[in-house]
């Protein structure tokens, strides 16, 4: 429920603290005092869309903070999915603040969240009833949601929507099949001709590169071939001259001869030359025999890269992109080829699949009939405690076309008097009578509801005299089973209050301000009074006001 509110720099409101009780709350005060800021407030805190013109005249933030606690199992595990943790009191802080600058900021226990978090967890936190709510009647689209809650049957819809998820895909997946047979024939002709000029191609990864760096020698072939030719000649000499490596033998044999240390050093160093010349010439020859084997003309290379490049242009910018092309269009092709057979084995599925869907549908139309026999039950019930004992309300549910939700089109039909035919609720209700429906709808679902707060915002208009007592002794009975907050412009509502405060407005320092605050004993009478006559309290409306609350006590 919801225990505490802290409200800073909202409209009117400077700065102002509400405690609030289990059971029955109820605010009143004048019109303009800023009853409904409160409940603007409630709403930004919840993390609904607000307004900077929420936001204090001469400030540029506003903030307010809600303390709940006493949750319902329900609220717990909703609660835990968003890995919040109710501190040692059993307790949880939301804050909001608001800015001129659009930078707001919302926490849950000093965590940040976002607004979307913050208003999944407030849906297990408040339902808040105001004249939209009235106004969801008048909408049948909304109608099937309170049978729903009745019947319970949110399994039942799960396993109904995965169903209608799955026939689609197949219908989908059917209709991509099912091409026109021109538009087939062109399709595979294309992609035979794709797959053969790619699979023709031989296409290899890292061949462009190879390629860049063959043309690369074969442009320079007779340039490194007599670069290897000449050193090996220089090296190795022929019949008519010596080489290096005969040159530096000669020299050896003539310091061998010699017995000098010197010598000695000289012969060995020359012999090292003539093994490491012997190791360079034979390198040479090697790379030079290498350099004729690979050799491949240059034309014909230049050709090959040009053949890949223009594929390139058709297929991909890469030969990783050029072979997934082949692949996907292999893929296509199949597809096609075979789509024929595939098409048939999807027909088949399709028409079990609508067998399955049109089963749990009828599951689901049942429990909605059933429930909708209760649920209509219920709020005749209600609405004769509310003094509307002429009016006769019926669940019309009709077979309609199947979609994510089922078959069944659901709208509550009226009859405000007896003897009168049933019609649409927009036809025939008013405001009071849609007040008071929304409250035997509420009051229906108490038990389904699992919401611990319920936030009733002009849930009197249109109404008084003996209904509004009626209306008052069916909230003061909701709030049994739950925290019932309830904003009011009745004297029979406000007295049957557990907590009753009162909001004023004041000027001060030429500054508007807002304060709520609880009232007991003489000031409740006063208020109670107010509301009955107005700013002029007589001794018979003082009277009346106390004999109110004295019989509501009884």
């Amino acid at each position: 429920m919801l225990k505490f509110l802290h409200i800073e720099n909202i409209a009117v409101i400077e700065k102002c603290d509400i405690e609030l009780t289990n059971g029955f709350n109820v605010l009143t005060g004048e019109t303009g005092a800023g009853k409904s800021i409160v409940i603007d407030s409630i709403n930004a805190v919840l993390g609904e869309r607000t307004s900077k013109d929420l936001i204090r005249s001469g400030c540029d933030t506003a903030e307010v903070t809600a303390l709940f606690g006493d949750f319902t199992d329900e609220s717990l595990s909703l609660l835990k999915q968003n890995e919040i943790e109710p501190d040692e009191d059993g307790n949880i802080l939301i804050t909001r603040r608001l800015s001129l600058s659009g930078k707001g900021l919302i926490k849950i226990n000093g965590k940040p969240f976002t607004a979307a978090s913050l208003r999944q967890v407030a849906s297990g936190l408040i339902n808040i009833h105001g004249q939209h709510d009235s106004q969801a009647l008048l909408d049948p689209e909304k109608h099937c949601g309170f049978i729903d809650a009745v019947a319970e049957n949110e399994a039942l819809k799960e396993d109904y929507y995965a169903e209608f998820k799955s026939l689609n895909k197949i219908r989908k997946e059917l209709s991509a099949l099912e091409m026109d047979e021109d538009e087939k024939e062109r399709k595979t002709e294309l992609l035979k001709y794709q797959i053969n000029e790619l699979s023709t191609a031989d296409i290899k990864l890292g061949e462009i590169a190879e390629l860049k760096e063959k043309l690369e020698l074969a442009e320079n072939f007779e340039k490194n071939l007599k670069a290897f030719s000449t050193t090996s000649h220089i090296l190795s000499g022929d019949d008519d001259t010596g080489g290096v490596i005969t040159n530096l033998k000669i020299a050896a044999r003539f310091l061998g001869a010699l017995e000098t240390e010197n010598a000695k050093k000289s012969f060995s160093d020359i012999n090292e030359l003539i093994s490491k010349a012997e190791d360079i010439l034979a390198e040479v020859e090697i790379q030079a025999e290498s350099l004729a084997e690979n050799y491949k003309n240059p034309d014909e290379i230049n050709a090959r890269l040009d053949f890949l490049y223009r594929l390139m242009l058709k297929y991909g910018n890469s030969e990783e992109k050029m072979l997934e092309f082949l692949e996907l269009a292999q893929a296509e092709l199949e597809t096609i080829t075979f789509s024929n057979k595939r098409a048939d084995e999807l027909a088949e599925e399709l028409e079990k699949a609508k067998e399955r869907l049109v089963l749990k549908g009828e599951a689901l139309t049942n429990s909605r009939n059933e429930a909708s026999k209760l649920f209509t039950r219920d709020v005749c019930d209600t609405l004769e405690y509310l003094n509307m004992s002429g009016v006769r309300l019926v669940t019309q549910i009709d077979k309609g076309r199947y979609s994510s939700n089922g078959c069944d089109n659901v709208e509550f039909l009226i009859s405000a008097n007896r003897g009168e035919e049933l019609k649409p609720l927009s036809k025939i209700a008013s405001g009071g009578e849609l007040s008071r429906i929304m409250l035997a709808i509420k009051s229906a679902l108490v038990d389904k509801d699992n919401v611990p707060t319920m936030i009733f915002d002009e849930i009197d208009a249109g109404i008084s005299g003996f209904a509004a007592d009626k209306v008052a002794t069916k909230l003061k009975e909701v709030a049994k089973k739950r925290q019932v907050i309830c904003i009011t412009h009745l004297a029979q509502i406000a007295v049957k209050a557990d907590n009753h405060l009162l909001i004023e407005k004041t000027v001060s320092d030429d500054r508007t301000k807002t304060t709520v605050t609880p009232i007991t004993g003489e000031d409740r009478i006063k208020e109670i009074a107010r509301i009955m006559s107005g700013k002029e309290i007589t001794e018979n409306i003082y009277n009346s006001a106390k004999e109110l609350l004295d019989r509501s006590n009884i």
